[in-house]
């Protein structure tokens, strides 16, 4: 009697013990949903092949916070010159918040390479070194012009649900080539951004999965991954008491085999053991050569891109490298000075990172995305001519590398900029492109949770062949 009173009965035991088992019959999908979801005591992050042979086996994902204005980056609209300071020829347009007259960019556009592609100023290194190897879309969209659900949809494909990020996803299908590092790094200097891990959360795939957060704010090693190393045991010690702790907890797994975050947390142990070793180098931006870093600039950026580099170099699956907490790009006013000082930074670390990709050996097989949650207006914010409110009916992104298409502009928004008109891409059409260029259909990179398969394109998503090279 005292064996049906122990307090550590479940659910599964109760139904096992009572009524002959029959309960178990009820619980058969969930056993398969449970044993899915909890990791073998293998490795998570072993490397793994994807549905076909892929384009790209790593990314690197440059995410602009905020929203950068596309029509004074890669979209020019001269017809704003022409209206600036009046009402637009279409009367009102739909914003968030009440706008005013029309506002030209304040940056000069030019065609650049053999392709001819229009770029403004604000990213003369990028386009000038590599615009032929760009995949310039004009025509993106997403749902709301709000900026929690619009980071939610561009990283994770559900912009109000809890579901995992595509870092998540991508290293839940390809695993890492690299054992000793996270497969998975999300990079922020000054904190969080809004909605802060939601980000690079794993949700219901295996916590193994879920990004590991940096501080790229801090240039030391040590500070920038807290308790990086244990400098009160060797590492001989450390292991013993590493595999003490493993047994302990296979054993509490194996009575309680439904717990995903026991199994979590055992990767979790292994991987911070092994990445003493590792860490430390891959992270330290220092010891690149001076010419090198003077090339990325002494910057914030500079030493992230440097470090993006670093863990390319050492296969890294999936880099998101943030350009800071807050929303830095999201200027409802001042944005000719924001966009200006921002773009000083990330042009010229893109500008020597892509550099670095093609003499490494590395462009072709790394897929680098850039862009927002969202656009802006083509409109100014009242009271003055000086800001730009949240636009999700058309903005820009751009992919190089990996597969992508080089040297060409998918798309176009209405003759202001204001809406996608042409090839309209969606954030789901993204997702399901780069997972194709990964070698996945993205209908079938599948997670079955609670009844049903899911996917990080959820209902929707078609791969977008022309973006293809």
């Amino acid at each position: 009697m005292s064996e049906w009173l122990a307090p550590n009965l479940t659910r599964r035991d109760l139904l096992r013990r009572s009524g002959m088992g029959f309960g178990m019959f009820g619980l058969a999908s969930l056993a398969a949903e449970e044993s899915a979801r909890a990791e073998s005591s293998g490795n998570p992050l072993a490397p793994r092949s994807p549905h076909f042979k892929p384009k790209a086996k790593q990314v690197v994902h440059l995410f602009m916070n905020g929203g950068p204005s596309q029509v004074d980056t890669f979209d020019p609209k001269p017809l704003l010159d022409k209206y600036h300071g009046k009402p637009t020829p279409t009367g009102n347009l739909r914003t968030e918040r009440k706008t005013g007259a029309a506002m030209r960019s304040p940056f000069k556009f030019q065609k650049y390479g053999k392709s001819g592609i229009e770029v403004s100023e604000l990213f003369t290194k990028t386009a000038s070194a590599h615009i032929d190897d760009m995949c310039v879309i004009r025509s993106m969209q997403a749902d709301v012009p709000n900026h929690e659900p619009s980071l939610m949809l561009m990283n994770c494909g559900e912009g109000r649900l809890s579901r995992p990020s595509m870092g998540a996803w991508i290293t839940y299908g390809l695993g890492s080539e690299n054992q000793n590092l996270p497969g998975f790094i999300a990079m922020c200097p000054g904190g969080f951004p809004i909605v802060a891990t939601q980000n690079w959360r794993s949700s219901f795939l295996p916590g193994a999965f879920q990004g590991t957060y940096l501080n790229t704010a801090e240039k030391d090693v040590r500070k920038l991954i807290e308790n990086l190393r244990n400098d009160s045991l060797p590492l001989d010690q450390q292991r013993k008491q590493l595999d003490l702790a493993r047994k302990l907890s296979e054993i509490h797994r194996d009575r309680h085999p439904e717990d995903a975050q026991l199994d979590a947390r055992i990767q979790t142990f292994e991987l911070a053991y092994r990445m003493q070793t590792e860490a430390s180098d891959a992270f330290d931006a220092s010891k690149e050569p001076e010419a090198i870093r003077r090339a990325y600039g002494e910057t914030v950026v500079g030493r992230q891109m440097i470090i993006t580099r670093r863990l390319i170099e050492r296969g890294v699956r999936f880099v998101q490298v943030w350009s800071g907490a807050g929303q830095p790009w999201d200027n409802h006013d001042g944005l000719e000075n924001t966009h200006r000082a921002l773009s000083k930074d990330w042009d010229m670390a893109i500008a020597a990172f892509l550099t670095d990709l093609k003499r490494l050996g590395l462009f072709d097989s790394t897929l680098v995305l850039w862009g927002g949650e969202f656009g802006r207006t083509p409109v100014a914010e009242l009271p003055a001519l000086s800001g730009r409110d949240h636009n999700h009916y058309g903005f820009s992104m751009w992919m190089a590398g990996g597969g992508a298409r080089g040297g060409h502009v998918h798309g176009a928004t209405d003759d202001l900029g204001f809406a996608a008109v042409h090839d309209k891409v969606h954030v789901h059409d993204l997702h399901a492109t780069m997972l194709h260029l990964l070698g996945f259909d993205h209908e079938k990179l599948t997670y079955r949770y609670a009844g049903r398969d899911f996917r990080l394109t959820d209902v929707h998503g078609r791969v977008v062949k022309e973006l293809l090279a």
